[in-house]
């Protein structure tokens, strides 16, 4: 059959694709926006045809009209719409995180390694010595000595400086927890590693004995604290989602997986960078000034935890139509 004669047969096609104009920009059913998209892909490939055996300019210019008229119609109906971002944000999101087992298993590891290990620093008498062996004898006074001269930044412009330098530093531990969980057992063993070292030194600098260190390492993380080590259970739980798809495909491809498990996990890994910055910023603006009382800075911390815990367990809970392809 000549390239003319099965262009002519597929003008009845674009006549339905000229109707169908009009009712996509009026927020057609799903089934009219599919039978649109497969119709202006056909268009598409019509003008290529037609253009390359070099049939009538008037069939040609047509084309070109269909196409253009389409094209702006899709793209039209793509527009930002405020309800679809609302349902995603307050709706989708939560209920993903909250019922997502990769979250689950990143938050019991770390938590779980994070109370236990800080309980056994903090205690004198259960393990003496515990702190010393896991962080170092060196490190632990050089973190005392830091907080015990602790003070404030100096100036609005010295907060601002270093509330930058904690979203980079929080943004490099969030990665480092990512990256290595793609590869799955390095980052579980990242995770433990961070929860570890960083729930000793919290058990270990809550001791009273150690006076004002104590009171000015308490004083400074209380507030940013919530969110930031929340931010690395949500970035160590997607990359351990993503790391997983290439184990448990769920009947596709490997790349097909990581790809599809990639575009799930997109908005927990936002949330993972939202968290991040607003604990640099706390941690920046709220966290180092000497003006503020403590219990100032515990409402900011009891604040941000109430906040979360309505956000991804109110919001997220009870729904069990999120369902996991693993």
């Amino acid at each position: 059959m000549k390239v003319s004669e099965i262009i002519e047969k597929r003008q009845p096609l674009w006549r339905e694709l000229e109707r169908l104009n009009e009712r996509v920009g009026r927020k057609p059913d799903p089934e009219t926006a599919a039978r649109f998209s497969s119709l202006y892909r056909a268009a598409c490939a019509d003008l290529a045809l037609a253009e390359s055996y070099q049939l009538p300019p008037n069939t040609v210019d047509y084309l070109h009209r269909l196409v253009a008229k389409s094209h702006n119609q899709l793209y039209r109906g793509q527009k930002f719409r405020w309800r679809d971002w609302y349902d995603k944000i307050f709706f989708e999101t939560p209920r993903l995180i909250f019922n997502d087992p990769c979250i689950h298993i990143a938050a019991v590891l770390f938590w779980g390694l994070f109370l236990v290990t800080a309980y056994l620093a903090f205690s004198n008498t259960l393990w003496p010595g515990f702190a010393e062996e896991v962080v170092g004898e060196q490190a632990l006074e050089g973190c005392k000595d830091m907080y015990t001269s602790f003070g404030g930044r100096g100036g609005i412009g010295a907060d601002a400086n270093m509330a930058g330098f904690y979203v980079h530093h929080n943004a490099g531990i969030g990665l480092k927890c990512f990256v290595t969980m793609l590869a799955v057992i390095p980052g579980l063993v990242t995770l433990s590693f961070n929860a570890v070292q960083l729930g000793t030194i919290f058990g270990y600098m809550f001791r009273p004995e150690h006076g004002d260190a104590s009171i000015n390492f308490q004083n400074f993380v209380t507030a940013h604290g919530p969110f930031e080590l929340t931010a690395i259970v949500l970035s160590a739980g997607a990359g351990l989602k993503i790391g997983l798809s290439w184990i448990m495909t769920g009947g596709l491809g490997r790349v097909d997986s990581l790809l599809k498990t990639a575009r799930e996990t997109l908005p927990i890994a936002m949330c993972a960078v939202i968290l991040f910055i607003l604990a640099a910023l706390i941690e920046g603006f709220v966290s180092p000034a000497d003006y503020m009382p403590w219990s100032v800075k515990g409402l900011v911390g009891v604040g941000s935890s109430c906040l979360m815990m309505f956000y991804f367990v109110v919001l997220g809970y009870p729904h069990g139509d999120v369902k996991e392809d693993y």
